[in-house]
């Protein structure tokens, strides 16, 4: 590891996920140098290929060659595929598509989904070499087979991708990826632990393959087993994966197995690079009130609600924490806003009924009453029949 990155207690997924919410935001000097601090001879080359995403972000293309040549030096091939996109951008056909072959033969291969779908090759995808190209078998029938399953089962269509796997099993047995693939339906079909079964062994011997930790993780959170599920973002997040949203579900499950000091340390990573992500802080006042600090749990939902006042899921998650601490009146308040943004919410009419019954309302709480349970709350009959049939 870097000796910087030593010093400072981060690893490179730390500077990765600064510097790609830099770029987000357009801060793009900021998000070079956050790199550029770390790099030194014999780096990974993830900070080099991070690094020149930055600049192709900025629109500094040559510098960008320059370390994609350079992680290829250190890990060859690494780079080949930001070469390939670069020079589509240039609209030098020739020259991307020499860089994506040796992309495809490399041990950095993209998906071909992944491939046509990027946008940086939309200004050479009608060109004649760029269809002659993808006339060539780059890819294997049972890649093929695989890439239509995953879309079957995103579309929720299992009995086909079940029928290709059928075959796949058929042409070409002992394939890892048949196990993936057979995981992949069983949780799509709501059988998490013959899915988990499967996804167990594969990833013990594969430790380092991205798409089978994100599912077994999924599988998992499914199974309502947090801890295994945060074991497993943690392993994602050490392959300097540079996707902040794994730190948010390690801290959701965190927060299940009561590890608040570690949920809080997540949260506060991401927050720190993106302050005003809803989920995020909902998340952080999740935290809070399980740890028993309701306060600072209103904090994180009242800036929710100053930075998201058309969400009603905002106004309803700081009037559960008034609920909860007994400040019937600033709950009523808020499920009253959120109730005129969504008025269908059967649980925000019946907490309001319940804050207006103990703020000495009965009337109004009945009224309130009744709508939840004409929306469909079960409860709120305990509460009509007690208080408001006479």
């Amino acid at each position: 590891m870097l000796l910087t990155a030593i010093v400072s207690g981060q690893k490179p997924v730390d500077h990765l996920l600064k510097a790609k919410a830099l770029t987000e935001s357009g801060n793009y000097d900021e998000a070079i140098r956050v790199l550029s601090d770390v790099i030194g001879p014999g780096n990974e080359s993830i900070l080099l290929t991070g690094r020149a995403e930055v600049y192709m972000a900025k629109g500094d293309l040559s510098a960008a060659v320059n370390d994609l040549n350079s992680a290829n030096i250190v890990s060859p091939g690494s780079g080949e595929y930001g070469l390939s996109r670069i020079y589509a951008i240039r609209r030098d056909v020739a020259t991307s598509l020499y860089h994506l072959e040796r992309n495809l033969k490399s041990p950095y291969r993209k998906s071909e989904k992944e491939i046509m779908l990027d946008p940086a090759f939309s200004a050479v995808e009608n060109s004649a070499a760029w269809r002659q190209f993808w006339r060539q078998e780059w890819y294997s029938g049972h890649e093929k087979g695989l890439s239509e399953i995953e879309y079957y089962v995103s579309r929720g269509s299992s009995e086909e991708a079940r029928t290709i796997l059928s075959g796949l099993m058929k042409d070409y047995p002992g394939y890892d990826d048949n196990i993936y693939a057979g995981a992949l339906i069983s949780m799509a079909g709501g059988n998490y632990t013959q899915a988990s079964a499967a996804m167990a062994p594969l990833t013990a011997k594969f430790p380092s393959n991205e798409k089978y930790l994100r599912l077994y993780a999924r599988i998992q959170e499914e199974l309502r087993n947090p801890s295994c599920a945060s074991v497993t973002y943690t392993r994602l997040l050490d392959l300097n994966i540079p996707d902040a949203a794994l730190l948010l579900r390690r801290a959701d499950c965190y927060r299940k197995t009561g590890e608040t000091t570690r949920s809080r340390a997540d949260v506060s990573k991401y927050l720190e690079l993106y302050p005003g992500n809803k989920e995020a802080l909902r998340l952080a006042g999740m935290v809070e009130s399980a740890a028993g600090d309701n306060l600072r749990a209103l904090e994180y939902y009242s800036k929710n609600v100053q930075l998201h006042p058309g969400d009603p899921d905002c106004f309803i998650d700081r009037a559960n924490a008034y609920f909860v601490s007994r400040s019937w009146d600033w709950a009523i308040r808020d499920y009253g806003m959120a109730l005129d943004l969504k008025p269908d919410n059967p649980e925000a009419w019946l907490n309001k009924g319940i804050s207006l019954l103990n703020s000495g309302k009965r009337e109004d709480a009945c009224h309130d009453f009744r709508r939840a349970f004409r929306l469909g709350s079960r409860q709120a009959t305990e509460y009509i029949s007690k208080n408001c049939i006479r």
